[in-house]
């Protein structure tokens, strides 16, 4: 009697913006690397676009753990005349270019969608042709304090202002079981009075822009207590925060993948975005 094996369900990963909290993702991926977990594609969001486009391109996450320990302002930001912004990524994007030697979409080992904002119109932009420098400058652009980007006609800023958990992007590219990363996980600050409030309710609208909490199949939320979006030099101890996380929700990873993962031969999947947009 011959058994016919089901190909596995195809795991995307979604990673939520997060500012300097992004190092939280590789600590993620770390536990997830480690337990035999795989990542067939990646959506990313803001801080999430940055490290989906180093895993994307083939970056351990071991690499990506020594590459941000010294990452800073300094690495990423510089003044400007605050006419569009108070500061450009400019230097951000020659990082990554650099880093990535100037790697596209079309040539990253897996699939990737990193999602940042029309300006204009508030709606979500899926970019997934084109530069991925340009495309995670775009998706990092903080609104109001970043100089937002132009790509073609549009003007683009940080993809969290409208789709800060890209689940449903993660779907788009084949993905049948989504993991969720989330940095912004709601709390009160009890010390900082009325403005403890009002930050309060202003991280739960971002968190739930774009409706990407309700499309996890796993959510990692990891617990930053309090702290804040900024702290850069903290950077190891966020990637512990991740890989903690992670490690907690390995027991549900396992548990839904368990029938599907024995089988290691499968056929990547092609990009299949919603809304994509071409680079100028």
């Amino acid at each position: 009697m011959t058994t016919s094996l089901q190909p596995r369900k195809r795991v995307g990963l979604a990673l939520s913006g997060g500012v300097a909290r992004g190092p939280a993702h590789v600590g993620a991926l770390l536990a997830l690397e480690r337990a035999g977990i795989p990542i067939d594609v990646v959506a990313g969001t803001s801080a999430g676009s940055l490290v989906g486009a180093l895993y994307c391109a083939g970056m351990s996450p071991t690499r990506m753990v020594e590459l941000i320990t010294h990452f800073g302002w300094r690495q990423i930001a510089r003044l400007v005349f605050p006419r569009q912004g108070f500061v450009s990524f400019d230097k951000l994007e020659r990082w990554l270019a650099s880093t990535l030697n100037g790697a596209t979409f079309e040539t990253l080992q897996k699939p990737l969608a990193v999602v940042a904002t029309d300006l204009d119109g508030g709606e979500p932009v899926i970019l997934c042709n084109g530069p991925v420098a340009r495309a995670v400058h775009a998706s990092c652009a903080v609104p109001g304090f970043v100089v937002p980007v132009k790509w073609n006609e549009r003007t683009l800023c940080d993809g969290g202002a409208s789709c800060n958990l890209p689940t449903a992007q993660a779907r788009a590219l084949g993905a049948d079981f989504v993991i969720g990363v989330d940095l912004f996980k709601h709390a009160i600050r009890g010390g900082w009075g009325p403005l403890g409030s009002g930050v309060g309710a202003l991280e739960n609208l971002v968190r739930r822009a774009g409706g990407g909490l309700a499309g996890a199949d796993c959510l990692i939320t990891p617990e930053f207590a309090g702290e804040l979006y900024l702290s850069f030099g903290k950077a190891k101890a966020f990637v512990a925060l991740g890989e903690r996380a992670a490690e907690a929700m390995l027991p549900a990873i396992r548990a839904a993948l368990t029938e599907d993962i024995a089988v290691s031969n499968y056929t990547s999947v092609e990009p299949k975005p919603n809304g994509s947009v071409s680079p100028a």
